[in-house]
Formats: C-alpha cells, structure tokens, sequence
C-alpha cells in the first residue's frame, strides 16, 4: 500500500515537471517565434528605410473633381462600378460621359453629405446639377477609350483604388489638407471669386467647422504649421507650382491661404508659375518636395475638357522622364475632391471633416509595383506622410500621423522601372 502510494506520488511529480517543462518549452518557441517576428519587422524597416532613400525628389500633382467610378470605374480589376444607385432605390447604369460636360456638379460639404447619404451613396442624383431633365450627370463614367493615358499609367505603374478626399466637401479644404493634414476648419469654399486667400477682399469668408460642428465664418488666412515649413527648417528644398494671381487656376494655389508663407519671403522665394516645371524637370532642377497645380482648363474641373486636361498631365510626365531626376523621383497624381460624381464606396468617417469620396490617384515613379492596384486606404494626408517618413520628418497632426504611408505600393528592390512617354491626344 504504501508503495503504491509513494509511486503514485513520484508518478504525479514526474508528470507535473513534465507539465512545467512542457509549458516552458512552449513559452521558450513562443518567445523564439515573437524575437524572429520583431528581427524580420526590424531587417524590413531598415529595407524599406534604405529603399526610400532612392527617392530624392516627390512631386504632388493635384487636379480637379473626379471620383474613382468616374475615372476608373471599368479598369480591370480595380474596385470600380457600372452603376449606382440613386434617390428611388433603382440602380441605374452608369452613362457615358462626355469630354466637356453640360455643367458643373454641386459638390460643396453640404452636398457631399447629402450624396453620400450616411454610407449608402445612394442620393447624388439631388445634389444640384447631379440629375436635370433626367440626364443622371452625376451618374457618368468615362471608358479607356476616353482617358487612355491615364489607363496607361495605372496599367504600367500604380493606381490605389481606396484614395479618398481628406474632406467631405470640395476644393479650397481640401487643397489644404495637401499641404497642412489639416483645412484649419474650413469646409467649403471661400465667398470671394478668383483668389482665396489671404489676399482675398475684405468682403471674403469661408465657412468654418469646429470639432463638435459649431459652423462660423471667418476671413479665409490660416496660420497654421505646413510640411513646407517643416522642409524649410531642416534645409530641404521645395517649390509650389501654380498659376500666379489674376491667372485662371490661382484659387487652387493653397499656400495663398497661409498667413506666414503668404505674406513674407516664403511666398516669392518658393511659389513659381506652373510652366517652371517643364523647365526644373526637363534640366534637373526639381527640389525634394514639389506640388504642381495648373489653370482651370487644364484641371479638368467640370466643363473643362478632359482631353485637353490629361494632355496636359502628360506633358508634365514627359518632362519628368525624359530629365536627369526620373530614376529618383515618386509621382502621386490625384483629384482633389468628387464633384459631385457618383462613388460607389462608402468613405471611412474619421472625424467631422472625412473622409469624403473616393477620387483617383496614380503613383508614377521607377520603384512603384508595376501593374499594381493598391487597396489599401489613402487620403491626401498619406502622401504627406510619405514625405515624413523619406526625409525624417514629425507629422503635423493626428491625419498625417495616422494615415497609412504608401509603402506597400512601392518595391525599392525591383529593376528601377523605364519611363513611359506618351503621346498627346487629338482631342474631340
């Protein structure tokens, strides 16, 4: 009896170390699998740090009012639709539309939010100018046919069918939020007709939103912290490339709405006429950060010509690639809000002011993924995060810090890609 007893003890302390043993063992392949985890995350971002440091010039092209479905609602395999739905519950095909259209779209944040209608999109046939005579504009898309070398770029480098406007309204926020991860409030345009800022009359405001939506009015300057000040104080260049005031396309110049760039050196050492960029590219004279903004009929702001409009972007590309900074340049082209177009998905809401509809972006750049199409979520802010994270750059608010970087739409690893020269097209 007392043998059995003894046995069983010594039985239940062999199987009780080898529990612990057992455990410990697995704790130890735990530790070993999390260590291997965190050095292969290191030995990544150490890639990925090195890799971007072939970028030595980014370049910000923004153009006007067009969402993804407008655009590339039938590039094959992107996230696009044929139709929508609209106010009724019907779903609808959505149209052919023309180069020029009839008229411009509401597309203010009132209007945003009533198309988008809570998630559902199902509502821009309301919006002003989106449904007349049952003509469904905002209901439209154009086809490879009509935009082929915008086809061309997505096919041959990056198109991210998951970009989103920063702000649900339209262009003058928005354009800040390019250079700022912030619009200071504001969210919609300013009152004044063709400047809108600081240097607007007197008589100019803009409505602007607090964080719990209290709307007031307030002269459109804005003091607020920019990634070219940032640039500027660790000695890295930059220019801003617009239309001058008095040209067509000035409204769109966002450093204009920046007391502190506006009114002092910043402004005439730095912001130059949109045609310097030809030049600066052509030669090899772009700086480390540029943003490149171009006249009204160039934009492809609705009733401008599409046509005339990418012909326009192809230019500018070919002067990039065919110049001496090609092989260390990162292109993000994009549309600085919906216009009133339909998009089919839903916009993340992350605070009052966003995100607003999907608009199209293209990544050109010799280390973008070839034939990629990125799913993952962007919005301006996460082209100024890229920036940051190239030149060791602090994010200027919880956007850019927040936002994801684009990293995944690069291989810096890769055979840098040729460039693609393309010819302008005869336009209708």
């Amino acid at each position: 009896m007392k043998i059995r007893k003894i046995l069983a003890i010594a039985m239940s302390s062999i199987f009780a170390t080898s529990l612990v043993l057992f455990s410990i063992g697995l704790a130890s392949e735990k530790e070993e699998k999390e260590r291997h985890r965190r050095e292969e995350k290191e030995e990544g971002q150490k890639r990925e740090e090195h890799g971007l440091r072939k970028i030595q010039h980014i370049v910000y092209i923004i153009k006007e009012n067009r969402t993804f479905d407008n655009y590339f609602g039938k590039f094959p395999g992107a996230e696009g639709a044929t139709s929508g739905t609209i106010s009724t519950g019907k779903v609808i095909p959505l149209g052919q539309a023309p180069d020029r259209t009839p008229r411009d779209i509401a597309h203010s944040f009132q209007a945003a939010l009533t198309a988008m209608d809570g998630g559902k999109m199902d509502k821009f046939d309301l919006i002003g100018g989106g449904n007349q005579n049952g003509d469904f504009l905002a209901y439209t898309q154009y086809t490879e046919a009509d935009i082929p070398n915008y086809f061309a770029y997505a096919s041959h480098f990056v198109l991210a069918d998951h970009m989103f406007s920063s702000l649900h309204g339209p262009s003058f926020p928005n354009h800040l939020y390019t250079v700022g991860a912030q619009s200071g409030g504001a969210i919609n345009n300013p009152t004044s007709s063709g400047v809108w800022g600081c240097d607007a009359p007197n008589t100019s405001s803009v409505q602007v939103m607090d964080n719990v939506g209290n709307i007031t009015r307030q002269f459109p300057c804005f003091d607020f912290q920019t990634i070219a000040d940032t640039l500027e104080a660790r000695g890295l260049t930059w220019k801003y490339y617009s239309p001058m005031k008095g040209e067509s396309g000035y409204i769109w110049s966002a450093l204009d709405a920046i007391d502190h760039i506006r009114n002092t050196s910043l402004w005439t050492d730095h912001v130059v006429p949109t045609a310097q960029f030809v030049d600066d590219a052509t030669n090899g004279r772009l700086p480390a950060v540029s943003w490149l903004v171009v006249s009204a009929d160039k934009t492809e702001h609705p009733p401008a010509s599409v046509c005339v409009g990418a012909n326009w972007t192809v230019q500018q590309l070919n002067a990039m690639m065919q110049g001496p900074d090609w092989k260390s340049t990162a292109v993000f082209l994009t549309w600085d809000d919906f216009g009133g177009f339909y998009d089919h998905v839903p916009p993340p809401q992350v605070d009052n002011f966003g995100f607003g509809p999907r608009v199209p972006l293209l990544i050109v750049s010799p280390y973008a993924k070839q034939g990629f199409i990125s799913h993952t979520f962007y919005e301006f802010s996460s082209v100024l995060k890229f920036i940051e994270e190239r030149f060791g750059l602090p994010p200027l608010t919880d956007r850019d810090s927040e936002a994801n970087d684009m990293l995944d739409s690069f291989d810096f690893d890769q055979r840098p890609l040729p460039p693609l020269i393309l010819e302008q097209r005869q336009c209708p």
